[in-house]
């Protein structure tokens, strides 16, 4: 079945950011992305994604949504890179994506300037209606 007819999947358009430092998890968010009508880039860590988001704003081709992972082994996360972000477009759309649901972030992901949060392992479903919250907030 197409996408749109399959219950409660909504497709959109548009192009997202997913930032985690894990290949599988890239290629894996990027396929369903990809099912649900956006296009995909990928950032293994937080620096990556910021130059990134930052170059894309200069061109004016922002994109929809940035799916940041919370925390990177090494590497600058979701929970440092946010702060940057917001600093170079106070209207990112990003969504705080962890398997820690017990993190305060993924909690009160407001506070922190994240617009959604989704766990993982990730699911067509939530990915869908996540992303169809991005885009009507």
């Amino acid at each position: 079945k197409p996408p749109e007819e399959v219950r409660g999947i909504a497709v959109g358009n548009g192009s997202v950011l997913v930032m985690d430092d894990e290949e599988m998890v890239r290629e894996i968010a990027g396929g369903l992305l990809e099912s649900l009508g956006y296009s995909v880039e990928f950032a293994e860590d937080g620096s990556q994604a910021i130059e990134l988001y930052r170059k894309r704003k200069e061109e004016g081709n922002q994109y929809f949504a940035v799916i940041m992972d919370l925390t990177i082994p090494g590497a600058m996360g979701g929970r440092e890179a946010i702060k940057y972000l917001l600093e170079i477009d106070p209207e990112v759309k990003a969504v705080v994506s962890s398997g820690y649901s017990t993190d305060p972030i993924m909690a009160n992901h407001r506070e922190y300037g994240f617009c959604a949060v989704l766990g993982k392992p990730y699911r067509l479903e939530e990915l869908s209606s996540v992303m169809q919250a991005v885009g009507s907030s």
